[in-house]
């Protein structure tokens, strides 16, 4: 029987690279993968033309469309994108911020009010300093090019009513942070203020100390996105999700061995070695674990963020979520 040819659209990461390269492959599948780097472009071809079968998906829209019952895929537990977002809160030290609280009742920037890496800070900073989004003027657009990538196939709005403003496409929230149009800016994008302007500062600058220690206490490592496959494929192809999740598993596998290869350092990381004896004290065997079980505080603390943001009204069951793998 001829193998399933499906295309495949994921971030260049080197858990995904045997994947593109042939060194794991899905039983019964022929794989056509794309490398595309800007993760909003695979996000905006599928929710705008179902661009792809397999492709890499805002873990936002993985649950809010399946919460609204409009998604048009199946979301595997495989988790291409984490990233602990502390570092990612910017202030203007003219603002008067010396303190998370001092967020509330701000002007703070935001690429897409409705982004994964927004949903997760607002979430910490509700639960851990009390600052409440809906006393906040927030403000949407470019964080270094004017515009946002994605329109309006990626935006969602909360059924809360909120003060949120496009600010257009001939300014970007990076200048406006340097010249105090906004108090802070949040998100997943370093504003390029942040070098320019003396003004522009983290609000943690201890981040890598602080994300450590909410590892350690929460056992969350944020997760940034999914996996997701073209519902009708799944249906035709009850095997295909599980086969799926068995050849990341592999890849990424692959990626942790070859990372810890000593002769010679696979990355440009001068301190690799060190980094990765940190990850071995801090996560253990496996730093980017797949499936719900392993992932299962970060996944109830974002379902209950997005809950909590107004997206939709109460926490869904993950098993609701998540296609049965694993």
């Amino acid at each position: 029987m001829a193998s399933l040819r499906l295309t495949f659209a994921c971030g260049p990461y080197d858990r995904m690279q045997a994947l593109y390269d042939g060194r794991a492959t899905i039983d019964g599948v022929d794989l056509q993968p794309t490398q595309i780097g800007n993760p909003m472009e695979i996000f905006s071809r599928m929710l705008d033309a179902d661009a792809f079968d397999v492709c890499e998906m805002s873990l936002t829209h993985c649950f809010v469309l399946r919460a609204k019952g409009s998604a048009r895929f199946i979301t595997i537990p495989v988790f291409p994108s984490r990233m602990f977002r502390h570092s990612f809160i910017f202030v203007n030290s003219r603002a008067g911020i010396t303190a998370p609280a001092d967020l509330n009742e701000k002007r703070i920037g935001v690429q897409g009010y409705q982004m994964t890496a927004a949903v997760w800070i607002r979430g910490l900073l509700r639960a851990s300093y009390g600052v409440q989004p809906q006393t906040i003027r927030w403000f949407e657009g470019g964080v270094n090019e004017k515009g946002v990538h994605g329109g309006s196939s990626t935006s969602m709005r909360p059924a809360d009513s909120l003060d949120i403003r496009h600010i257009g496409n001939e300014r970007t929230l990076s200048d406006m942070l340097a010249n105090g149009e906004i108090d802070a800016l949040i998100g997943a994008i370093k504003p390029a203020s942040f070098k320019t302007s003396p003004d522009v500062i983290r609000l943690f600058p201890n981040y890598h100390e602080i994300e450590r220690r909410y590892f350690t206490s929460t056992g969350i490592h944020p997760i940034m996105h999914g996996l997701v496959v073209r519902k009708e494929l799944c249906h035709e192809h009850p095997w295909l999700a599980e086969r799926i999740f068995r050849a990341c598993e592999a890849s990424k596998q692959i990626a942790l061995e070859q990372s810890r290869f000593t002769g010679a350092l696979r990355f440009m990381l001068p301190w690799l070695i060190e980094d990765l004896e940190e990850i071995d004290e801090v996560f253990g065997d496996d730093p980017w674990p797949y499936g719900i079980e392993r992932n299962r505080p970060a996944l109830d603390a974002f379902n209950q963020y997005l809950v909590d943001d107004g997206f939709y009204p109460a926490p869904l069951p993950l098993e609701d979520v998540f296609a049965p793998v694993g």
